[in-house]
């Protein structure tokens, strides 16, 4: 199904005007190295369009591209352009081909297209021969009783633009310029400006087009300069007629209104001039550029550099880094002694430089042992500049001048390593140096990266060194109180360390005041909970109901099971079932208060 996808957009907007803006030719693609280029097309035109009151269009016509000993094809860029707003997919030799990028443009009051695909692949598997392009629809359009055909702007035409490769080929930069630009007798000048041009040296400069729609019976002033000079060849493209429908690399004079042409700039490139500007003049005919290929002679490094790693001991300030300074995009040897800048936080810190020359295509792998100073934090970010000394400075004159900055690398000296602090534990005392601590889930609450390990110690220097670590969190028995426990937190980098308490504090006992003295093995005696072995120094005293003292007890006795050690026994050691009172003094500075209540015993 063939893509008419300006005429989609114009129904939508149904009320719209539907007037599409003009496409600047500028910078696509850069090729530094042993190339050069050439182009391969044909018109759908069968006759000049101003000459003829025919306005049938071909959808099919083919060419031959002749490539030479040792070109090997590096790209391959095929333009289609025509009246409309664009069929946009199309056949090259039997492949079907949809468009990659599309450029409008809406002059006369009407709508022109140029569609552009990368065929790379194609053309390197067919090589020099036969192409034909077909499948490319436009005589429903442009036919008879058309704008186009009225307005003698029925056109249509291919062109395949090749980079190619040759061992035997000076040091060239090739750039492929794109888009939609034109002149008309409305609008009668055109000023292109080439950007990121280098040239050291003009030898062999020269300058390709890839033009449309314009016609040989119809210039009018029509002049094409570079820099301010005149492009033209006498015998194809003669001054006042530049774009009549020539092929400057077949010789033939009937590519009907398009054109493929090649002029030399030898004499009008200006050396170390980074831009260049084409201006086309037309007072009548209506021509459109969609494409321009620029190629100097240029033997220029261009170096680059990036940051891979950047490691040091736990907290140590020194860092090592690993680096790679490369000459890929060139055309001469990087030499060796290429300063290079260093900044942390964007400030200088350190100074390097290349030790020996990097070829074209190759690289260079270094490391440095950075000192990072005092004044900086922790955490910080690198940045290398190649070519560069710390005012800004370089001393190569490079390809590209605007590459030499590294990626950039985020530095911990401490490994990124965080943690949370911990809050110390209190418990009730459970006597005698029994207390268990359970700090379990502290293993987690102590980690911001789930990744980091954790282990606990009860003393620093056994957290330094790592051994016996405490292997049971869950069931610690604190061996002073306090007892300060030490977390080893660590990643596969670094570690860091912090500490907790456990405290451990005599609670108030709790009275179960229900005693069955009946030797079942169920509350036979009075029992006080948190008392033995906590208040070691404790006194209890047990009176009968008539304010008799019948008992008294320690920490060294035995729980009162109903049976009287004070006061006149006449019944014997045995006591009556019935409610006593009891005082519990726990001789505690924290409990000053003794402790009073009744017990209720049976037997």
């Amino acid at each position: 199904m063939k893509l008419h996808l300006q005429h989609i957009y114009c129904l939508v907007f149904l009320l719209i005007s539907c007037e599409i803006i003009a496409q600047d030719v500028s910078l696509y693609q850069q090729f530094n190295g042993q190339y050069d280029f050439t182009a391969v097309g044909n018109t759908l035109n069968p006759a000049e369009n101003n000459t003829s009151s025919n306005c049938n269009i071909l959808n099919t016509s083919s060419e031959t591209l002749v490539l030479s000993t040792g070109d090997v094809v590096e790209k391959a860029f095929l333009y289609w352009a025509g009246s409309g707003t664009g069929d946009l997919q199309v056949n090259l030799n039997g492949t079907t081909i949809n468009s990659q990028r599309t450029f409008p443009l809406f002059k006369n009051n009407l709508n022109y297209f140029c569609a552009f695909a990368d065929v790379t692949t194609l053309v390197q598997n067919t090589g020099a021969g036969n192409y034909t392009l077909s499948e490319f629809d436009l005589a429903a359009l442009v036919g008879a009783g058309s704008g186009y055909c009225s307005n003698r702007t029925n056109f249509g035409g291919w062109a395949i633009v090749v980079v190619f490769k040759n061992n035997n080929l000076p040091m060239n930069q090739l750039n492929v310029y794109d888009g939609l630009q034109g002149v008309s007798a409305d609008e009668t000048d055109l000023t292109l400006t080439l950007n990121d041009l280098n040239v050291v040296d003009n030898a062999g400069a020269k300058i390709g087009f890839v033009a449309w729609e314009g016609d040989k019976s119809w210039s009018n002033n029509e002049n094409l300069t570079f820099n301010g000079f005149d492009l033209f060849d006498e015998e194809l493209n003669p001054i006042n007629s530049i774009f009549n429908g020539t092929n400057s690399y077949t010789g033939s004079e009937e590519m009907f209104n398009m054109d493929l042409d090649v002029f030399s700039i030898e004499e009008f490139i200006e050396i170390g001039n980074p831009t260049a500007t084409i201006e086309l003049t037309s007072l009548q005919d209506f021509v459109m550029i969609s494409t321009v290929i620029t190629k100097l002679n240029n033997q220029l490094p261009d170096a680059t550099i990036e940051l891979h790693s950047a490691n040091n001991e736990c907290f140590s300030r020194t860092v090592l880094v690993d680096y790679t300074v490369s000459n890929f995009n060139s055309t001469d040897t990087l030499p060796a002694g290429i300063p290079i800048a260093i900044y942390a936080n964007d400030i200088y810190i350190q100074y390097d430089e290349t030790t020996l020359p990097i070829p074209v295509g190759e690289s260079q792998n270094k490391t440095i042992s950075l000192t990072i100073p005092e004044t900086f934090p922790d955490d910080f970010t690198l940045k290398f500049i190649v070519d560069a000394f710390e005012n800004g400075d370089g001393i190569q004159n490079e390809l590209n001048e605007n590459n030499n900055i590294s990626n950039t690398l985020d530095v911990s000296l401490s490994g990124g390593l965080t943690f949370n602090l911990l809050e110390d534990i209190t418990i009730c005392n459970a006597g005698l140096g029994k207390t268990a601590f359970d700090f379990w889930d502290y293993i987690e609450a102590v980690k911001t990266t789930p990744t980091d390990i954790v282990s606990f110690y009860t003393s620093l220097q056994d957290a330094l060194i790592q051994v016996n670590a405490i292997e049971d969190p869950a069931n610690h028995i604190a061996q002073t109180n306090p007892e300060e426990i030490f977390v080893r937190i660590e990643n596969d980098k670094c570690y860091l360390t912090t500490s907790f308490f456990l405290n451990t504090k005599n609670c108030p006992p709790k009275v179960y005041n229900y005693i069955s003295a009946n030797n079942d093995g169920s509350n036979d005696t009075f029992f006080v909970e948190g008392l033995r072995d906590v208040f070691v120094n404790f006194e209890l005293q047990i009176y009968n109901r008539w304010g008799a003292l019948v008992w008294t007890g320690n920490n060294t006795t035995e729980d009162w099971y109903g049976f009287a050690n004070e006061g006149t026994r006449a019944a014997g050691d045995k006591l009556m079932e019935g409610t006593y009172y009891y005082i519990l003094n726990l001789n505690d500075p924290e409990y000053p208060d003794v402790l009073t209540g009744f017990i209720h015993m049976t037997r």
